[in-house]
């Protein structure tokens, strides 16, 4: 396959910034295009269509599949929405990337994974955090002993009030008033499936796959507003995890209502001849073939981006960066069949590693874990 024609499901804030201005590059062309985009807020995607240049906008998904002439599709709906909708992809023979989370629990991502395996169809699940040059430099210099033995982590993020005050949520019109409601709902609310996931990727690249969690949870803020209208808090918003590694490691990670102690979604690893906080080895930064990029950049997020593989040219200039990364990784594998490392097996352990945390503070007891990853 030369092209593979993308169907992008929901025209919210993630596509608008990210999915579409990336595939609508004149640079991928060659590898991708913009076939279909649904959203069933009414305007929406015809909206969508008018701007990025889309032959196919509907509001029903089941149309998009059955008549909008994809290949693969982009499930950027809300997190409670993915496994129905990725199930029906996969039983119409379209591979799938998925927004972070794939699903929101293991039993749903291994049904999916199975299908996928069945109709010999792809699945790339975001966040690809593994592909990040700095995550994989930190895995190598906690590997060659740069900070002894380590001890205990800790990474996380926090809600505050991002997505209530995300610019493409201001305004009037179908492209604009977009509802955050869904982030404090279940299922797939809180920060641990929108944010927390980052932190959860990067800490299993690391430190590999974990092997039990316990955690306290629940809802810190009961309620939030919206456009003049109250925002009732269903998903726990504060929740702290204890993550067993094995041997006496283990690691602490949060999705908290707000407050935070990171960079970023990046881990701090603790060890008993130093430390690495971010991509800061004892306070300096750590080298990696790529550095050289991240820093003509100017460092910080703009270079944690611009070294992943795909993030040349314009693309560096466009938000969601790590989205565009992984949908092109998903495009490279039907093209070329290269498998990704961005692989729905790592998805779906951190899937569990949320859900087990949920189960834990319900029940009160550790939660032995029985997925892995390679």
């Amino acid at each position: 396959m030369r092209v593979v024609r993308f169907g992008i499901v929901g025209a919210g804030t993630i596509a608008q910034r990210g999915i579409l201005p990336h595939l609508s590059q004149d640079d991928v062309q060659d590898r991708v295009v913009l076939a279909a985009v649904c959203d069933p807020v009414p305007g929406r995607a015809e909206a969508a269509a008018r701007r990025f240049g889309i032959p196919y906008p509907t509001t029903d998904y089941e149309d998009l599949l059955a008549n909008g002439d994809v290949d693969a599709v982009s499930i950027a709906s809300p997190i409670g929405l993915h496994f129905a909708q990725g199930k029906l992809a996969l039983e119409a023979g379209k591979h799938v990337h998925f927004n972070k989370t794939m699903t929101t629990t293991a039993a749903e991502a291994t049904e999916l994974i199975d299908l996928a395996a069945a109709r010999d169809l792809r699945i790339v699940a975001s966040p690809g955090e593994i592909l990040r040059p700095q995550v994989q430099a930190v895995k190598r210099a906690i590997a060659a002993g740069a900070i002894g033995t380590p001890t205990w982590a800790i990474a996380g993020a926090a809600f505050g009030t991002y997505h209530l005050n995300e610019k493409e949520r201001q305004g009037d019109g179908a492209q604009s008033a977009i509802d955050p409601s869904w982030y404090f709902r279940k299922p797939g609310g809180g920060p641990l499936y929108d944010m927390t996931v980052y932190a959860l990727h990067g800490l299993t690249t690391v430190l590999g796959p974990a092997r039990r969690v316990t955690a306290i949870s629940g809802v810190r803020i009961p309620e939030r507003e919206f456009n003049g209208a109250r925002v009732p808090t269903d998903a726990d918003d504060n929740t702290g995890i204890l993550i067993d590694f094995g041997d006496g490691l283990f690691a602490v990670a949060y999705g908290a209502a707000a407050g935070g102690i990171n960079y970023w979604f990046s881990g701090t690893y603790f060890g008993t001849g130093g430390t690495i906080a971010g991509f800061d080895l004892n306070g300096t930064p750590l080298d990696y073939p790529e550095k050289a990029v991240a820093d003509e950049v100017g460092g910080g997020v703009a270079g944690a981006q611009a070294t992943l593989p795909h993030v040349v040219g314009p693309h560096r200039e466009i938000e969601e960066a790590h989205v565009f990364e992984d949908i092109m990784q998903l495009a490279d594998w039907v093209r070329d069949g290269k498998a990704s490392p961005v692989t729905a097996e790592h998805a779906r352990h951190v899937i569990e590693i949320i859900e087990a945390a949920y189960r834990a503070s319900e029940t009160g007891q550790t939660q032995i874990l029985t997925t892995t990853f390679r």
